[in-house]
């Protein structure tokens, strides 16, 4: 006969299998997967260039005595920026010209001494020596008047170096020199950087596994980049820059040190919000039809591969092995092999679930 004691002995070991079994299962929100349409966007690092950042050198030296122009100040073609000390460059164009007329008045008396040993040779009272002796002189004359001309040349042409333009519309950079600054075309660091900034170069690299995948989807790395969809620019504080931009090329290089190759995409700049120097994002939009994705909260990242846990109709979670595209939101991933249509997942968690683990 089986004592009261070891019947609730017997009740009490079977209620804590229920509890201990109830326990083992634990609950996380799942999933079907399935295929739809799906855009994502990548996002590349970005330097910002304006289409001409000319650094302004000076063709003369000297002491700076003037500048013309402030920091960010719009400038156009041929503006005068900087002034040189003309003095010295205006006594060379004063000497250079004062040796020019001397030289053009030797040749006039050259001139009048050949003319005269040519008639005297004619009338045979001189000798072909002395003719020819003339109009070397003369041709030494025509020489040395050519060559003050060049110095003439030379010294207006110094002369007009001393006042420094702007090569082209755009903005004035930083001015590292002052007034009464010794400059001249060896200066270590520009007078000024002049940037068109109507239009900016934004420069990204793609890493080269995936613009191959682009390049053998559109046949030719020109038609990768021409079909390439239009382009945002995330900037330094988060925000999207209100103007789209455009991909127009890419190099054909590929860096070995990054092993990436490089693209440009042009920015109107309408209201000047966009500064040369400057860094960001470039955001591309990518279409993708009719494919598995998965969310990221899903999977469980193995260096390389990703592991997501697939629920079966008893409720036990197995890992899955799968395949994903490098680009991703951040916040999906489209699953290129290892899962099926209609399979549910565990969605929310998938590091905390192990192997065969029972869920509801």
């Amino acid at each position: 006969m089986v004592s009261a004691f070891a019947i609730a002995a017997l009740l009490t070991s079977c209620g804590g299998g229920q509890q201990q079994r109830s326990a083992s299962v634990t609950t996380f929100k799942t999933t079907k997967v399935g295929k739809q349409n799906v855009t994502l966007n990548s996002k590349y690092s970005a330097t910002i260039r304006g289409c001409q950042d000319i650094e302004v050198y000076p063709q003369v030296g000297g002491t700076l005595q003037q500048l013309c122009v402030t920091e960010g100040q719009r400038v156009t073609k041929g503006q005068t920026l900087f002034i040189i000390d003309q003095v010295p460059y205006q006594a060379a164009l004063n000497t250079a010209e004062a040796a020019l007329k001397s030289a053009k008045a030797q040749e006039a008396t050259a001139q009048l001494t050949y003319e005269s040993r040519k008639q005297l040779y004619d009338q045979k009272v001189v000798s072909d020596y002395d003719l020819q002796t003339a109009h070397n002189a003369l041709l030494t004359a025509k020489a040395g008047v050519a060559q003050a001309e060049a110095q003439v040349t030379n010294a207006r042409n110094s002369l007009s170096y001393t006042v420094v333009k702007s090569p082209a519309n755009g903005v004035v950079g930083t001015l590292p020199y002052r007034q009464g600054a010794l400059v001249g075309p060896s200066i270590p660091q520009a007078l000024t950087t002049v940037s068109d900034n109507d239009r900016m170069y934004v420069y990204f690299s793609m890493n080269e596994s995936q613009f191959l995948a682009l390049t053998r989807k559109a046949g030719s790395a020109e038609l990768a980049v021409k079909e390439m969809p239009a382009v945002q620019l995330q900037l330094v504080d988060g925000s999207l820059y209100e103007v789209a931009g455009t991909v127009e090329s890419a190099s054909g290089v590929v860096d070995r040190a990054t092993g990436s190759v490089q693209l440009r995409a042009v920015f109107s700049n309408p209201n000047h919000m966009l500064h040369s120097g400057s860094a960001g994002n470039i955001v591309i939009p990518v279409e993708y039809k009719d494919v598995l994705v998965v969310p990221a909260t899903a999977t469980v990242q193995l260096q390389d591969k990703y592991k997501v846990y697939a629920v079966d109709k008893d409720g036990v979670a197995h890992s899955r092995i799968i395949n994903v595209l490098p680009q991703n939101n951040g916040k999906e991933f489209i699953v290129t092999e290892g899962l099926e249509p209609g399979v549910e997942i565990v969605a929310e968690g998938a590091g905390m679930v192990k192997e065969d683990q029972k869920v509801k």
